[in-house]
């Protein structure tokens, strides 16, 4: 009888820690999903600008050193 209880004993916790494991991974991906939005969001300006520099001077070089400086700005005044 002892035997029984143990073993359901065990099969429960088996379960929590298969369930602690899913909520763990699934914290961290819902972490990464807010940190990449909120990436994004601060991008738009800087790819919106680059859109226009792109469209008034067909240069893919110039609108990319336009993203990057307006993104490195974006970034530097969230810290």
């Amino acid at each position: 009888m002892d035997l029984i209880y143990a073993n359901i004993i065990l099969a429960v916790l088996g379960s929590l820690e298969l369930d602690l494991v899913a909520l763990v991974v699934l914290v961290i991906i819902g972490i990464i999903i807010i940190l990449l939005i909120r990436l994004l969001l601060i991008l738009i300006p800087a790819v919106l600008l680059a859109i226009v520099v792109w469209f008034l001077t067909g240069s893919l070089f110039w609108a990319g050193i336009t993203f990057l400086v307006i993104a490195a700005l974006s970034i530097l005044k969230k810290l």
